[in-house]
């Protein structure tokens, strides 16, 4: 199957799927080697790793599309891109929809913020109008179908963070409202209870996606109470960043007392980057073998 087809499959199962998020190629490769069967491509945790740079719609078009590719390139599971706003009006949405399906995505996340964009559990983040937050959906549908007819595949997220601004009445308005456009999975942002969160799930239909962050808005419940709320996927977006983040800086601190901390054997580490996967299918080439 292809990725897309993959999750298509994913989201009819009777379970809420754990998806650690990554943010570069390395990353991703090792949530496939611990066997999670998805993940999703985090604006925020690409924008620090890429850019040095916080999640404030600072990366481009092309930088995050360079960033699905290298990801793409690295593993087979599906990956969920972070297509942000879409990058202008509805002309440009169907522009990075297409985008993200040729670099090998297998969905695209499409939001209702007001650009540039802010993470969704920090100040200053607001939403565009109905009209143009439909939109959006609609030129993603619309382009998803497009690629369909012509033999490319991939599907629509589609996200609101009108919660913060407007209450959970509207953000779960505006999510049904996505549906109906033909989304094929709703995210709606940061609801800040169990109940809100039960109360998107039962109002929404299809797959619907939660967001955990470490102390962000969201509780961070058990995947068991997830599943049974409603949700086919829980997405920790900054899990993998905070902990490479903590284990450098803990390093770099023991490095400047001369000290040595423990970290990954050195065979595991080649074998994890892919070392050994190159010298075993280089041993065909004799001229490769130098």
């Amino acid at each position: 199957m292809t990725p897309t087809e993959t999750l298509r499959h994913l989201l009819k199962q009777n379970t809420c799927h754990i998806m650690p998020c990554c943010f570069d190629a390395l990353s991703a490769k090792l949530i496939a080697q611990e066997g999670y069967a998805l993940t999703f491509m985090s604006g925020f945790a690409a924008s620090a790793s890429r850019i040095g740079a916080p999640d404030l719609g600072l990366m481009s078009y092309a930088e995050v599309l360079d960033q699905v590719r290298n990801i793409t390139d690295a593993t087979t599971i599906p990956l969920i891109g972070d297509g942000d706003t879409g990058y202008g009006n509805a002309m440009n949405v169907r522009r990075t929809v297409a985008g993200f399906a040729k670099a090998g995505a297998a969905a695209i996340m499409i939001e209702d913020q007001l650009a540039p964009k802010r993470c969704g559990h920090t100040p200053g983040k607001a939403v565009v109008s109905r009209d143009e937050a439909f939109d959006r959906v609609r030129a993603a549908v619309d382009e998803r179908d497009a690629l369909r007819a012509q033999g490319s595949d991939i599907l629509i997220l589609a996200r609101t963070d009108a919660r913060h601004e407007h209450g959970l009445g509207e953000a779960i308005e505006r999510a049904a409202k996505f549906a109906e456009l033909g989304a094929d999975i709703l995210f709606v942002e940061a609801p800040r209870s169990e109940q809100e969160m039960r109360e998107v799930c039962t109002s929404l239909p299809g797959p619907k996606m939660a967001n955990i962050v470490e102390g962000g808005e969201t509780p961070d419940l058990p995947n068991a109470i997830l599943h049974d709320i409603g949700y086919s996927i829980a997405a920790y977006p900054l899990s993998l960043m905070a902990a490479a983040m903590q284990a450098m800086v803990t390093t770099l601190r023991a490095m400047r007392d001369d000290e040595r901390p423990a970290q990954m054997d050195f065979a595991d580490l080649r074998a994890r980057i892919g070392f050994d996967d190159y010298y075993a299918t280089s041993e065909r080439y004799r001229s490769s073998q130098r």
